[in-house]
């Protein structure tokens, strides 16, 4: 009887991504007789804003943000974000937690109150080798890091696709575009994302490992995982980073089991 039960799914997608990402997860979910949303957030997809514009998570996050408003309140979602989307999930559970059935991160950035975006940014930094051939863009006349990046062909081929089929690492060579690290250095703007423990730790969580993700490392997602300890635990063998090309239909089946049990 639960199978037949019609849930609501909220995908966001990660940083220089977009909605288009999520094509194949959204069709099996919508086929299964689900309703699902998919947001591009500011500059990302074919949202109109351009990166330049982008000096804030609340302007980041705000298709987000808005589009949770807007849900009536009776209704709940199950809120799924990959790699940087976490920060929106979060963001959204600290905003709008009555909203929220479970929040899914999917191989994704998990904050908590005690585990801020500078801390766990700071940690992956260190695991990480290098951004190969990404482009970074730097404001002109400022003594400051990059304000932009582009993940380069490379980088996604053996760090992000590693595991998708061609075919999607080559859409995403074409659709990816730059994603903006200004929130991420202003004071201000950090301060837009932190979360507590009264509204964020009230929202049902479930934490999805991807096994052979190489960009947010398993030992990564792990770290995360004991520091700020989900409801639930769910492993997708064989997953590189982009879990949603390389076991469509496993995270699927995954999103199901977890909206049967907590939606």
């Amino acid at each position: 009887m639960d199978e037949k039960i019609e849930k609501h799914f909220v995908l966001v997608h990660g940083a220089c991504h977009g909605a288009w990402c999520w094509y194949k997860v959204a069709t099996l979910l919508r086929s299964d007789g689900h309703k699902v949303t998919i947001l591009d957030l500011a500059a990302s997809g074919v949202d109109e804003k351009q990166v330049q514009e982008v000096h804030s998570f609340s302007v980041y996050l705000q298709p987000l943000t808005e589009f949770m408003a807007t849900l009536p309140e009776e209704e709940k979602v199950v809120l799924v974000g990959h790699s940087m989307g976490g920060v929106g999930l979060s963001v959204a559970m600290e905003k709008f937690p009555e909203k929220i059935a479970v929040a899914v991160f999917a191989t994704a950035y998990m904050l908590s109150p005690d585990l801020d975006l500078v801390t766990i940014s700071n940690e992956v930094e260190k695991k990480r080798e290098s951004f190969m051939d990404s482009q970074f863009s730097f404001d002109k006349g400022m003594d400051r890091g990059p304000t932009s990046v582009l993940f380069g062909p490379k980088l996604m081929e053996s760090k992000l696709y590693q595991l998708s089929p061609p075919e999607d690492l080559n859409l995403a060579t074409m659709l990816v575009r730059p994603y903006s690290l200004n929130p991420h250095t202003d004071a201000k703007s950090l301060e837009e994302i932190r979360v507590t423990k009264e509204r964020f730790g009230s929202v049902h969580r479930v934490y999805v490992v991807a096994e052979e993700d190489i960009l947010l490392l398993e030992e990564m997602q792990r770290w995360m995982i004991k520091s700020n300890p989900p409801d639930e635990v769910k492993v997708i063998k064989g997953s590189d980073h982009m879990i949603m090309f390389s076991k469509p239909q496993e995270l699927c089946v995954c999103l199901e089991e977890i909206s049967q049990h907590y939606y």
